[in-house]
């Protein structure tokens, strides 16, 4: 069964992030996945890993197409 994360793959997302009190939404692409992290590239060759449990949503960047065109 594919993950959640999984149709989001390569594309311009915005996650919504939980950490403590703070909530912040990181713009960027979803490039990989394990079972507990998300792998989430910020900037051209800035990947960072996200932990599943502090992802509250995911959405589209409509903002990214927008810029490309």
């Amino acid at each position: 069964m594919p993950s959640a994360y999984a149709s989001w793959m390569g594309q311009a997302v915005i996650l919504q992030v939980s950490a403590g009190d703070l909530r912040v939404p990181l713009r960027g692409m979803i490039v990989g996945e394990t079972d507990g992290a998300v792998r989430f590239r910020i900037a051209d060759s800035w990947d960072i890993d996200i932990y599943k449990p502090m992802i509250l949503a995911v959405e589209q960047d409509n903002w990214a197409s927008l810029v490309m065109n």
